[in-house]
């Protein structure tokens, strides 16, 4: 059963993270012939101020 966590910065709309989801879901299947019902990914998502980028918040990076 593959499990795939994806970790983001929080603020994109739910049907981009279900696109991506659909997506991934595909990209598992088609590269280990899992079957599409045994695919899991989890979305994390992460606030801005918890999210570093180079040593710095992505907040303060204005992303």
């Amino acid at each position: 059963m593959p499990i795939i966590q994806v970790n983001l910065i929080e603020g994109r709309p739910p049907e981009k993270i279900e696109k991506l989801i659909e997506l991934m879901t595909d990209a598992a299947v088609n590269a280990l012939d899992a079957p599409r019902e045994s695919v899991r990914i989890m979305v994390n998502e992460y606030p801005r101020n918890n999210f570093g980028i180079g040593g710095v918040t992505a907040q303060k990076l204005g992303r």
